[in-house]
């Protein structure tokens, strides 16, 4: 290494993502089951990509919202804007072990949504949990090809 040359430490993810959950709210399990059932309008939003949808399944009434799209999709003056997004809503987010769904929830906080939380332990929680799962690759165009079909 030169003398021009420094190196900065990579930082850990998962020490960011820790750190973010201290500043949100963290929903478990029975925490997400008390408010499916109690509000009808709460929009509970699976942003793991497709194909772990369709390899796993998703939790019932989750509306798909990939992680990289979230803000396009809910910003009204985008034109992917999705209208289920709405200000005073309740959004509750998933991804696989909460990671992501950490920093989604950031985003939309950001964007100025207030009544936002996270599935703490993700849908990996949820399945551990021996809770419902809907079927996706039962309803999906897309299906995984095995290679000896490629």
């Amino acid at each position: 290494m030169s003398s021009l040359e420094i190196s900065l430490p990579i930082k850990s993810i998962f020490e960011r993502v820790d750190a973010e959950k201290a500043t949100i709210e963290n929903l478990s399990v029975p925490d997400l089951k008390s408010e499916m059932a109690g509000d009808g309008d709460l929009l509970l939003l699976d942003i793991r990509e497709l194909q772990e949808r369709i390899d796993l399944g998703t939790i019932p009434g989750a509306k798909h919202v990939p992680r990289g799209m979230l803000e396009f999709w809910a910003d009204p003056a985008s034109p992917y804007y999705r209208d289920y997004f709405q200000e005073n809503r309740r959004i509750v987010l998933f991804c696989a072990g909460g990671g992501r769904s950490v920093f989604g929830v950031k985003a939309l906080e950001d964007m100025g949504f207030t009544r936002v939380a996270h599935l703490e332990p993700g849908f990996g929680g949820w399945q551990k949990a021996d809770e419902p799962l809907e079927d996706v690759s039962a309803t999906s165009r897309w299906v995984r090809r095995d290679s000896a079909e490629d």
